[in-house]
């Protein structure tokens, strides 16, 4: 595919972001694309490689290796480099309901299996994704086209983040009426409330694409919670179908003296709370880090989307707690290709601190003990934060546990502590409520493939089936419902 000696003769070159001095101004997302003729180079160093495994979506030592909606990734490189662009934005499409999404946000698993990254840097399959669904907006390419033949079928999807969005999508186009219920003001899901403005322009990304779902005939609820403001089996017996998409929400917490101090907030309530006052809203939970000492504990993508921001917000010092040892430069020889590369990464939030504060804000191998507090005007507030060092030791039962090394005590100066250590699973309201079984994980109980709940006409899929994961596997699983939910309907 592409040139057959591209690979050989291009070097990878990414486009150029907005320089961190810059974007730290505002809340405009940070990501450029191509030049039209950067991206057929580019696309040209695509190999002509006979097994790819880019586009496999498998699973490989407990990580996905390559795309789980298995985007046919070689074939729109080509494409890109002959300049067949609506060649290519048929191809992207008929994988990806979302590209505009992936293309931002999806941490693209598919490079870390690219056969040109065994021995040079991989192919820039996810700027090329962005390229493609970008020029076909600007084009006007991409226009709502709406079932010829409505089936008579009608299905409700709970929970509008991207498995939501793709199952409600898919059953559209298939000609079944879909109502998408979400209990928060805004349709999104974790896309809008999740993933900072920086990264996914809500207003010029997020609801250019619903307002094409919308015209094309899908319904969208707001603010109607299922399980309090509906019931399930109402929802049962208004529609033929039902698919939950609700999420894994329940965010794991932090267990240490002090934790009920003011001042100690969720990482997803931080994000929310500051999206909808950059919308905005008159939001009462607003949450600035402005002239505060930040701690952040957590080192994966929402911590480092708290870091980048608390930094827009003006915070006077962030630091970011990771409770894992700081990954290598390089592959190790027990991570080899194709799994996904155990390698350190600079995201945009450390780049953004380094710019601020000189330094990155990540502190690895520390554990938080204690929360350190002081009563003012009757009230609990933050004093500091105190953690210790440690390392990773196995105990008698050849498990891997944190062990304390003594002398490595610390207080950290702290007013604003943001804990973003990841979810647990999705809540269990509706879940209790409508009798729905549960795995070992307090996910809904449902196999990949057919997305069966154990009720009758009641189907499941993304976080709230498989736990926290990656958007494009949460698309990925509201395609494969949808298809499921077709075949139950018809």
């Amino acid at each position: 595919m592409g040139k057959a000696t591209g690979f050989m003769e291009y070097q990878r070159e990414v486009p150029r972001e907005r320089p961190p001095e810059e974007r730290i101004k505002d809340w405009k997302e940070f990501k450029n694309k191509f030049s039209e003729e950067a991206a057929k180079i580019q696309g040209a160093r695509c190999m002509e490689c006979g097994i790819p495994f880019c586009h496999s979506g498998l699973e490989i030592g407990g990580m996905v290796s390559g795309c789980p909606v298995n985007n046919l990734i070689p074939e729109w490189n080509d494409l890109i480099y002959k300049g067949k662009w609506k060649e290519a934005v048929k191809r992207l499409l008929k994988t990806n309901n979302f590209p505009e999404f992936t293309g931002r946000v999806c941490p693209a698993p598919c490079e870390g299996s690219c056969t040109l990254g065994i021995t040079d840097p991989a192919v820039t399959i996810k700027a090329n994704e962005y390229q493609i669904i970008e020029k076909a907006f600007a084009e006007g390419w991409i226009q709502p086209e709406p079932p010829e033949v409505r089936t008579g079928k009608s299905a409700a999807v709970v929970g509008s983040g991207p498995a939501g969005l793709a199952a409600a999508d898919q059953l559209n186009k298939l000609g079944h009426q879909v109502t998408v219920y979400e209990r928060q003001d805004r349709i999104g899901g974790l896309l809008v409330y999740g993933i900072p403005n920086m990264k996914l322009d809500k207003e010029k990304v997020l609801q250019r694409r619903l307002d094409i779902m919308e015209t094309e005939g899908v319904e969208f609820i707001t603010e109607t919670e299922i399980g309090k403001d509906l019931s399930l089996e109402e929802l049962k017996q208004k529609f033929d179908a039902v698919v939950l998409t609700g999420g894994a929400t329940k965010p794991r917490d932090l267990e240490v003296p002090g934790r009920d101090a003011a001042g100690v907030h969720f990482a997803v309530d931080y994000l929310k709370a500051n999206t909808k006052h950059i919308l905005g809203d008159q939001n009462e939970d607003y949450i600035s880090a402005e002239g505060k000492d930040v701690i952040v504990i957590g080192g994966g993508d929402t911590g480092t989307d708290c870091v980048a921001t608390a930094i827009r917000q003006g915070a006077r010092t962030v630091n970011q707690f990771e409770i894992m040892p700081k990954s290598p430069d390089e592959r190790q020889p027990d991570n080899p290709w194709p799994e996904w590369p155990k390698t350190l990464k600079v995201d945009y939030g450390q780049e953004e601190a380094i710019e601020v504060f000189g330094s990155d804000p990540r502190e690895f191998l520390i554990m938080t003990e204690e929360i350190i507090t002081e009563e003012i005007d009757g009230q609990k507030v933050i004093d500091g934060v105190k953690t210790v060092k440690i390392n990773w030791e196995r105990n008698e039962e050849n498990r891997f546990v944190p062990i304390e090394q003594p002398g490595t005590e610390k207080v950290w100066p702290a007013d604003l502590i943001l804990i973003a250590m990841g979810f647990l699973g999705p809540e269990e309201n509706i879940i209790e409520a409508a009798g729905l079984e549960q795995d070992q994980r307090s996910n809904v109980k449902a196999d990949y493939g057919d997305f069966k709940t154990n009720i009758e006409g009641i189907f499941t899929a993304g976080d709230m089936r498989r736990g926290q994961s990656l958007i494009v596997n949460a698309i990925d699983e509201g395609r494969k419902a949808a298809r499921e939910v077709d075949d139950y309907l018809k």
